[in-house]
């Protein structure tokens, strides 16, 4: 397998020679990949527009700081291998494959071509980094009350249209009015930031976590039905009740109640979420630190 690094400085070295044997204008590549700041459709649209001048059978691309591994096509044998990167930004890693060898003269080629991809890769990173910071709380890290209200609707769509289950679980830290008033607020946030670790520290990597009110989280559990939910709930719910916080000279002992609820059959998101919410306060005036799940 080749492996290279592509950058803007290492592969401009080959533009203006190329340029002579292969008219970029005519395949229209840097139009082309202007019209997305989608991932997944820049390097869709960079295979097609460069498989005529440098042929291969699937491509996989992988960007980490995203959580992405981008595959498409029959793997084969061959490979070249990527390492996109402008400046000292890393873009992720683009590798090709197909049934024989890249030749010295491709591999130059296909150097060349990347220099149209790089800055649509750029301005793609930018923008999801954007949204990112759009989406996220900056005290807990998890995803906000609009990414919420977006993944939701997406999810309860998935799930509908592929017939699998899909829960909620709500939860709220018990007295946490008392730990601010006694402690303080930077103490407040502490346990909001702890409590949000103990809680991503159980999930599943395809488990979403959301901060929706002031100490009021939400998990959105995809593929997961009511046994599972309430399972994963108590497990969250000992998890943080046995976890003592030291804040300062303080120790702080922190718990939480939880309401699950289950997607029925043609229930709409608000149904859906009102259901885990109610059961999550329900938990909170028969005793809270408990579970209780939605009828």
């Amino acid at each position: 397998m080749s492996k290279k690094s592509a950058n803007l400085a290492v592969i401009s070295n080959y533009t203006f020679e190329s340029a002579k044997v292969v008219n970029l204008n005519h395949y229209d590549i840097s139009s082309a990949l202007q019209t997305t700041l989608d991932f997944n459709q820049l390097i869709s649209i960079f295979s097609t527009k460069i498989e005529v001048m440098v042929p291969h059978s699937a491509y996989v691309y992988s960007n980490p700081e995203f959580g992405l591994e981008i595959k498409n096509g029959v793997f084969s044998r061959h490979s070249c291998s990527y390492a996109l990167k402008i400046e000292e930004q890393k873009l992720g890693t683009l590798k090709f494959t197909r049934n024989r060898k890249f030749d010295e003269n491709e591999l130059k080629l296909l150097e060349t071509l990347l220099c149209c991809l790089i800055y649509p890769l750029k301005n793609a990173t930018s923008y999801q980094l954007a949204l990112r910071m759009a989406y996220i709380d900056p005290l807990t890290q998890a995803n906000n009350r609009a990414s919420f209200d977006d993944s939701v609707k997406r999810e309860m769509s998935l799930a509908i249209r592929h017939d699998k289950p899909l829960s909620l679980i709500f939860l709220d830290i018990d007295h946490f009015k008392h730990i601010n008033d006694h402690y303080g607020h930077d103490c407040g946030d502490f346990t909001l930031a702890s409590a949000a670790k103990r809680i991503r520290d159980n999930l599943r990597g395809s488990d979403m976590l959301f901060r929706i009110g002031g100490e009021e989280f939400v998990i959105l559990l995809s593929g997961t039905d009511v046994a599972g939910a309430e399972l994963l709930a108590e497990r969250i719910r000992t998890s943080i009740e046995h976890h003592t916080l030291a804040y300062s000279m303080e120790t702080i002992n922190v718990t939480v109640s939880l309401g699950v609820s289950t997607l029925q059959k043609d229930e709409n998101a608000d149904s859906f979420i009102k259901r885990a919410d109610t059961a999550m306060y329900q938990a909170k005036h028969s005793g809270r630190n408990r579970v209780l799940v939605a009828v």
